[in-house]
């Protein structure tokens, strides 16, 4: 069984009146690449700032690496962040800036440094200044200084935002690389599920401070697999002649018009007879594919209808 590095029981966040956090559980395993999605101001940053005990939570508790959260001064030093934009000096070099850091974490071996830089494929950078650097290169310096302590799971919120297709693509493969070649448990948010499908290998949607849904990627699969679009204005009577007639479960009701069925899927002119048959109104039938996106945007939907 895989070890947990991180685990939290119902840990929530206010202040004052404002819910900024809201009973969250969440568990990551050792190997992950754990994606957190959710709109701006959903809560992704408070949940990291408070695992990185850079703020403190209102009730709940986590783990890290199996150690309570009020006994977790050892195990702090096992865990990189990139929560806010480190600090870096324009005029310094990658290397130089690294060491600066180095010397404020008490880090003696100066290879540490080189093998961050190299992580991050920016081993070659020589005396080019910070200030010349392209985004995606300032977002992988940044990733150096998290990886600095050699930790075995690092946190970072958002490094993905605002790079172009070039600066995504380069990332990514640093965070497998980060992964499988290093073996770091990574902790990821973003507000785009399709960027961090790419990545991840696990996901949780956030909203209004609220874990909305835990899923695998093989789950997420699944969930935004081909299917038979139904539209009708009776879908209580739709889904009972499906359980009853076509003898399936494997149906999800999006909303008061729309039903998705995932068996069938070469057979749609048995579930149109069987549906005339029972005098449904059919407004579409037909088959399609849910978008990484429209995923999204139906699981937030759902939650704040029935919020």
């Amino acid at each position: 069984m895989k070890e947990c590095i991180l685990k939290t029981n119902n840990l929530t966040k206010k202040y004052k009146e404002f819910t900024a956090l809201d009973r969250v559980n969440i568990e990551i395993k050792k190997g992950d690449i754990y994606g957190i999605i959710g709109r701006n101001g959903a809560g992704k940053t408070t949940l990291m700032k408070i695992i990185s005990t850079l703020t403190t939570k209102t009730d709940g508790d986590f783990t890290l690496f199996n150690h309570e959260d009020t006994d977790i001064t050892e195990t702090k030093r096992r865990i990189g962040c990139l929560i806010e934009n480190a600090a870096f000096f324009p005029n310094l070099s990658a290397y130089e800036n690294l060491k600066y850091y180095a010397i404020q974490k008490g880090i003696t071996n100066e290879n540490q440094i080189k093998e961050a830089l190299k992580a991050v494929d920016l081993e070659n950078t020589r005396e080019k200044k910070f200030k010349n650097f392209s985004l995606g290169m300032k977002q992988r310096l940044g990733i150096a200084f998290a990886i600095l302590d050699n930790p075995d799971f690092i946190i970072l919120d958002e490094p993905i935002n605002g790079l172009d297709p070039l600066g995504i693509s380069e990332l990514r493969e640093t965070f497998k690389r980060l992964n499988e070649e290093k073996n770091i448990t990574i902790l990821i948010s973003s507000h785009i599920l399709s960027e961090l499908y790419l990545i991840a290998t696990n996901f949780c949607i956030i909203e209004k401070g609220k874990v909305v849904k835990s899923l695998t990627k093989e789950e997420l699969d699944k969930e935004c697999s081909k299917c038979i679009i139904i539209k009708t204005d009776d879908v209580k009577k739709v889904s009972v002649i499906l359980e009853k007639e076509l003898k399936t479960t494997n149906y999800k009701v999006i909303d008061k018009e729309e039903i998705r069925l995932y068996d069938y899927l070469n057979h749609i002119e048995k579930v149109n007879k069987v549906l005339v048959k029972n005098d449904i109104n059919i407004k579409q039938l037909g088959e399609t594919g849910i978008s990484l996106e429209d995923y999204f945007k139906n699981i937030i939907k759902e939650e704040n209808e029935n919020a």
